[in-house]
């Protein structure tokens, strides 16, 4: 097996909600970004156990890009105890809470991602107020709460270089489909007029920004 592929397997198996042809295009997107900026600079929001951080992290290091993989690690609404998708195995003995960051350090780590892949702990607001580095590539997946998601795209869009690319995932038309706040972030990207519609794949969108 290839470097490539050892590290989807490893995506596969890590905890996470991306489907395989979901995460393929995160790291197809990625290639291309790396083709035409070599060693950039990019940022997901909303880590998770890493699962993203693989296929993007996989197309970084071909790319000799920086992935910064930024979240609290205390889990979104969505998330917590009580709805759909929480998990007992996250949660932190001492304190009761999910605490997503160890599996995140120990997936990076049995990638061999560590050079590659850069964990940013905190709120994605407070963060991004002190992070000046423009941005390649964008991949926003954190929490799906109006506040959270209008949040992450106000303080991070604008980060996005021309040319870059911003991908937003749990993207859905229909609201029986899935929350609305990622599908409103998206259509407010186009309605602004400075990105437009490269790709779609399953829930996930591919934006790339054509004007400051």
């Amino acid at each position: 097996m290839s470097r490539r592929d050892d590290l989807f397997a490893l995506a596969q198996r890590t905890k996470g909600f991306m489907p395989p042809d979901e995460g393929r295009a995160l790291y197809d997107q990625g290639r291309l970004v790396g083709e035409s900026t070599a060693a950039g600079t990019w940022l997901e929001v909303g880590a998770w156990c890493g699962k993203s951080a693989l296929y993007l992290g996989a197309a970084a290091e071909e790319s000799g890009a920086v992935l910064y993989s930024l979240d609290h690690h205390h889990g979104s609404e969505e998330n917590q105890r009580g709805w759909e998708h929480f998990d007992e195995e996250l949660v932190d003995p001492a304190d009761g809470r999910l605490n997503t960051l160890p599996t995140w350090q120990r997936t990076i780590a049995r990638a061999d991602l560590e050079a590659t892949v850069v964990g940013v702990v905190g709120r994605s607001s407070v963060v991004a107020a002190h992070f000046d580095q423009p941005l390649e590539l964008l991949f926003i997946d954190g929490g799906h709460g109006a506040e959270v998601a209008w949040a992450d795209y106000a303080a991070w869009a604008p980060k996005v270089v021309v040319g870059g690319v911003m991908m937003i995932h749990d993207v859905f038309a229909d609201p029986r489909d899935g929350g609305r706040p990622p599908y409103e972030i998206y259509r407010a990207a186009l309605d602004d007029g400075r990105f437009v519609e490269r790709a779609a794949v399953g829930s996930l969108r591919v934006l790339e920004r054509r004007t400051a």
